[in-house]
């Protein structure tokens, strides 16, 4: 696969008005020919000065019957969706406009070789940090990793129990606003289940509906109410990072680029 890593090396030609010479940044070309665009590799002359360089040879990568251009405006930062919509094209080489009209492209579109992340969430409410993550990498700002992510979302409202963690998830039975009996069917976690014994006693079932006890893939980021697990770490022998339940966008982003800098120092 070839994807530049910046729009700034792909130059677009329809004319000649410097003859021979292409920008000086350009190492590709989309040159518009009478049946429709190739894609050109260039290289420049290594002793030339100034913005406008010469081309002391060039190589065809993709003839126009292999090139299709992507009609809608992309978020081209978005790297990972790029090689996906390329994939999906049925041409070796497909060109994307970015929202400020600048092009690149995907050339035999390959993710083996983008690290894939695993994200564990759960909803109702919303699975914020799978939504965090989508918002995130929908804005560019994942395209310098190289990454995926694959979610794991667990709909806890298909867990069997009679009560559930908070009103906010539109229960109505629920440990935050309810008073307990004993002998009720728990869906909760660690948290839950502290807090329940504290104010009730022990007899109680609880189903665990933590992400982390769905962890079964690495790397790994997973959101979790309890602060102390915070951080880089080991679990269900897998490794990931933990992130807080209300956790910022900010610090998310953060913690992808730790994880992600960690296993490939590995």
């Amino acid at each position: 696969m070839i994807f530049p890593e910046h729009c700034k090396y792909v130059g677009h030609a329809s004319t000649k008005p410097c003859g021979d010479k292409v920008y000086f940044l350009s190492r590709y070309l989309l040159r518009d020919t009478d049946c429709g665009p190739e894609l050109l590799e260039v290289t420049l002359d290594p002793a030339g000065k100034g913005m406008m360089r010469e081309i002391v040879s060039s190589r065809v990568l993709a003839p126009p019957e292999q090139v299709f251009y992507y009609p809608d405006r992309v978020q081209i930062h978005d790297r990972a969706r790029l090689v996906r919509l390329a994939g999906e094209s049925g041409y070796r080489c497909t060109v994307f406009t970015s929202l400020e009209e600048n092009r690149t492209f995907v050339l035999d579109p390959d993710l083996s070789g983008f690290l894939t992340v695993h994200v564990y969430d759960v909803t109702p409410p919303r699975p914020t940090l799978s939504a965090s993550l989508r918002d995130l990498e929908a804005d560019g700002l994942f395209g310098e990793l190289n990454v995926q992510f694959v979610h794991h979302i667990r709909d806890i409202s298909t867990v069997t129990a009679e009560v559930y963690p908070c009103r906010a998830a539109g229960y109505t039975r629920t440990l935050d606003a309810d008073p307990m009996h004993g002998g009720e069917h728990v869906a909760g976690c660690l948290t839950g289940s502290q807090f329940y014994t504290e104010s009730y006693g022990k007899d109680f079932t609880l189903e665990n509906i933590c992400p982390l006890g769905q962890v079964q893939e690495e790397p790994f980021i997973a959101r979790c109410c309890r602060a102390e697990r915070e951080g880089i770490g080991t679990w269900n022998g897998m490794s990931g990072v933990v992130v807080h339940w209300g956790a910022s966008p900010a610090m998310v982003a953060r913690s992808v680029n730790e994880l992600v800098a960690r296993w490939r120092a590995r």
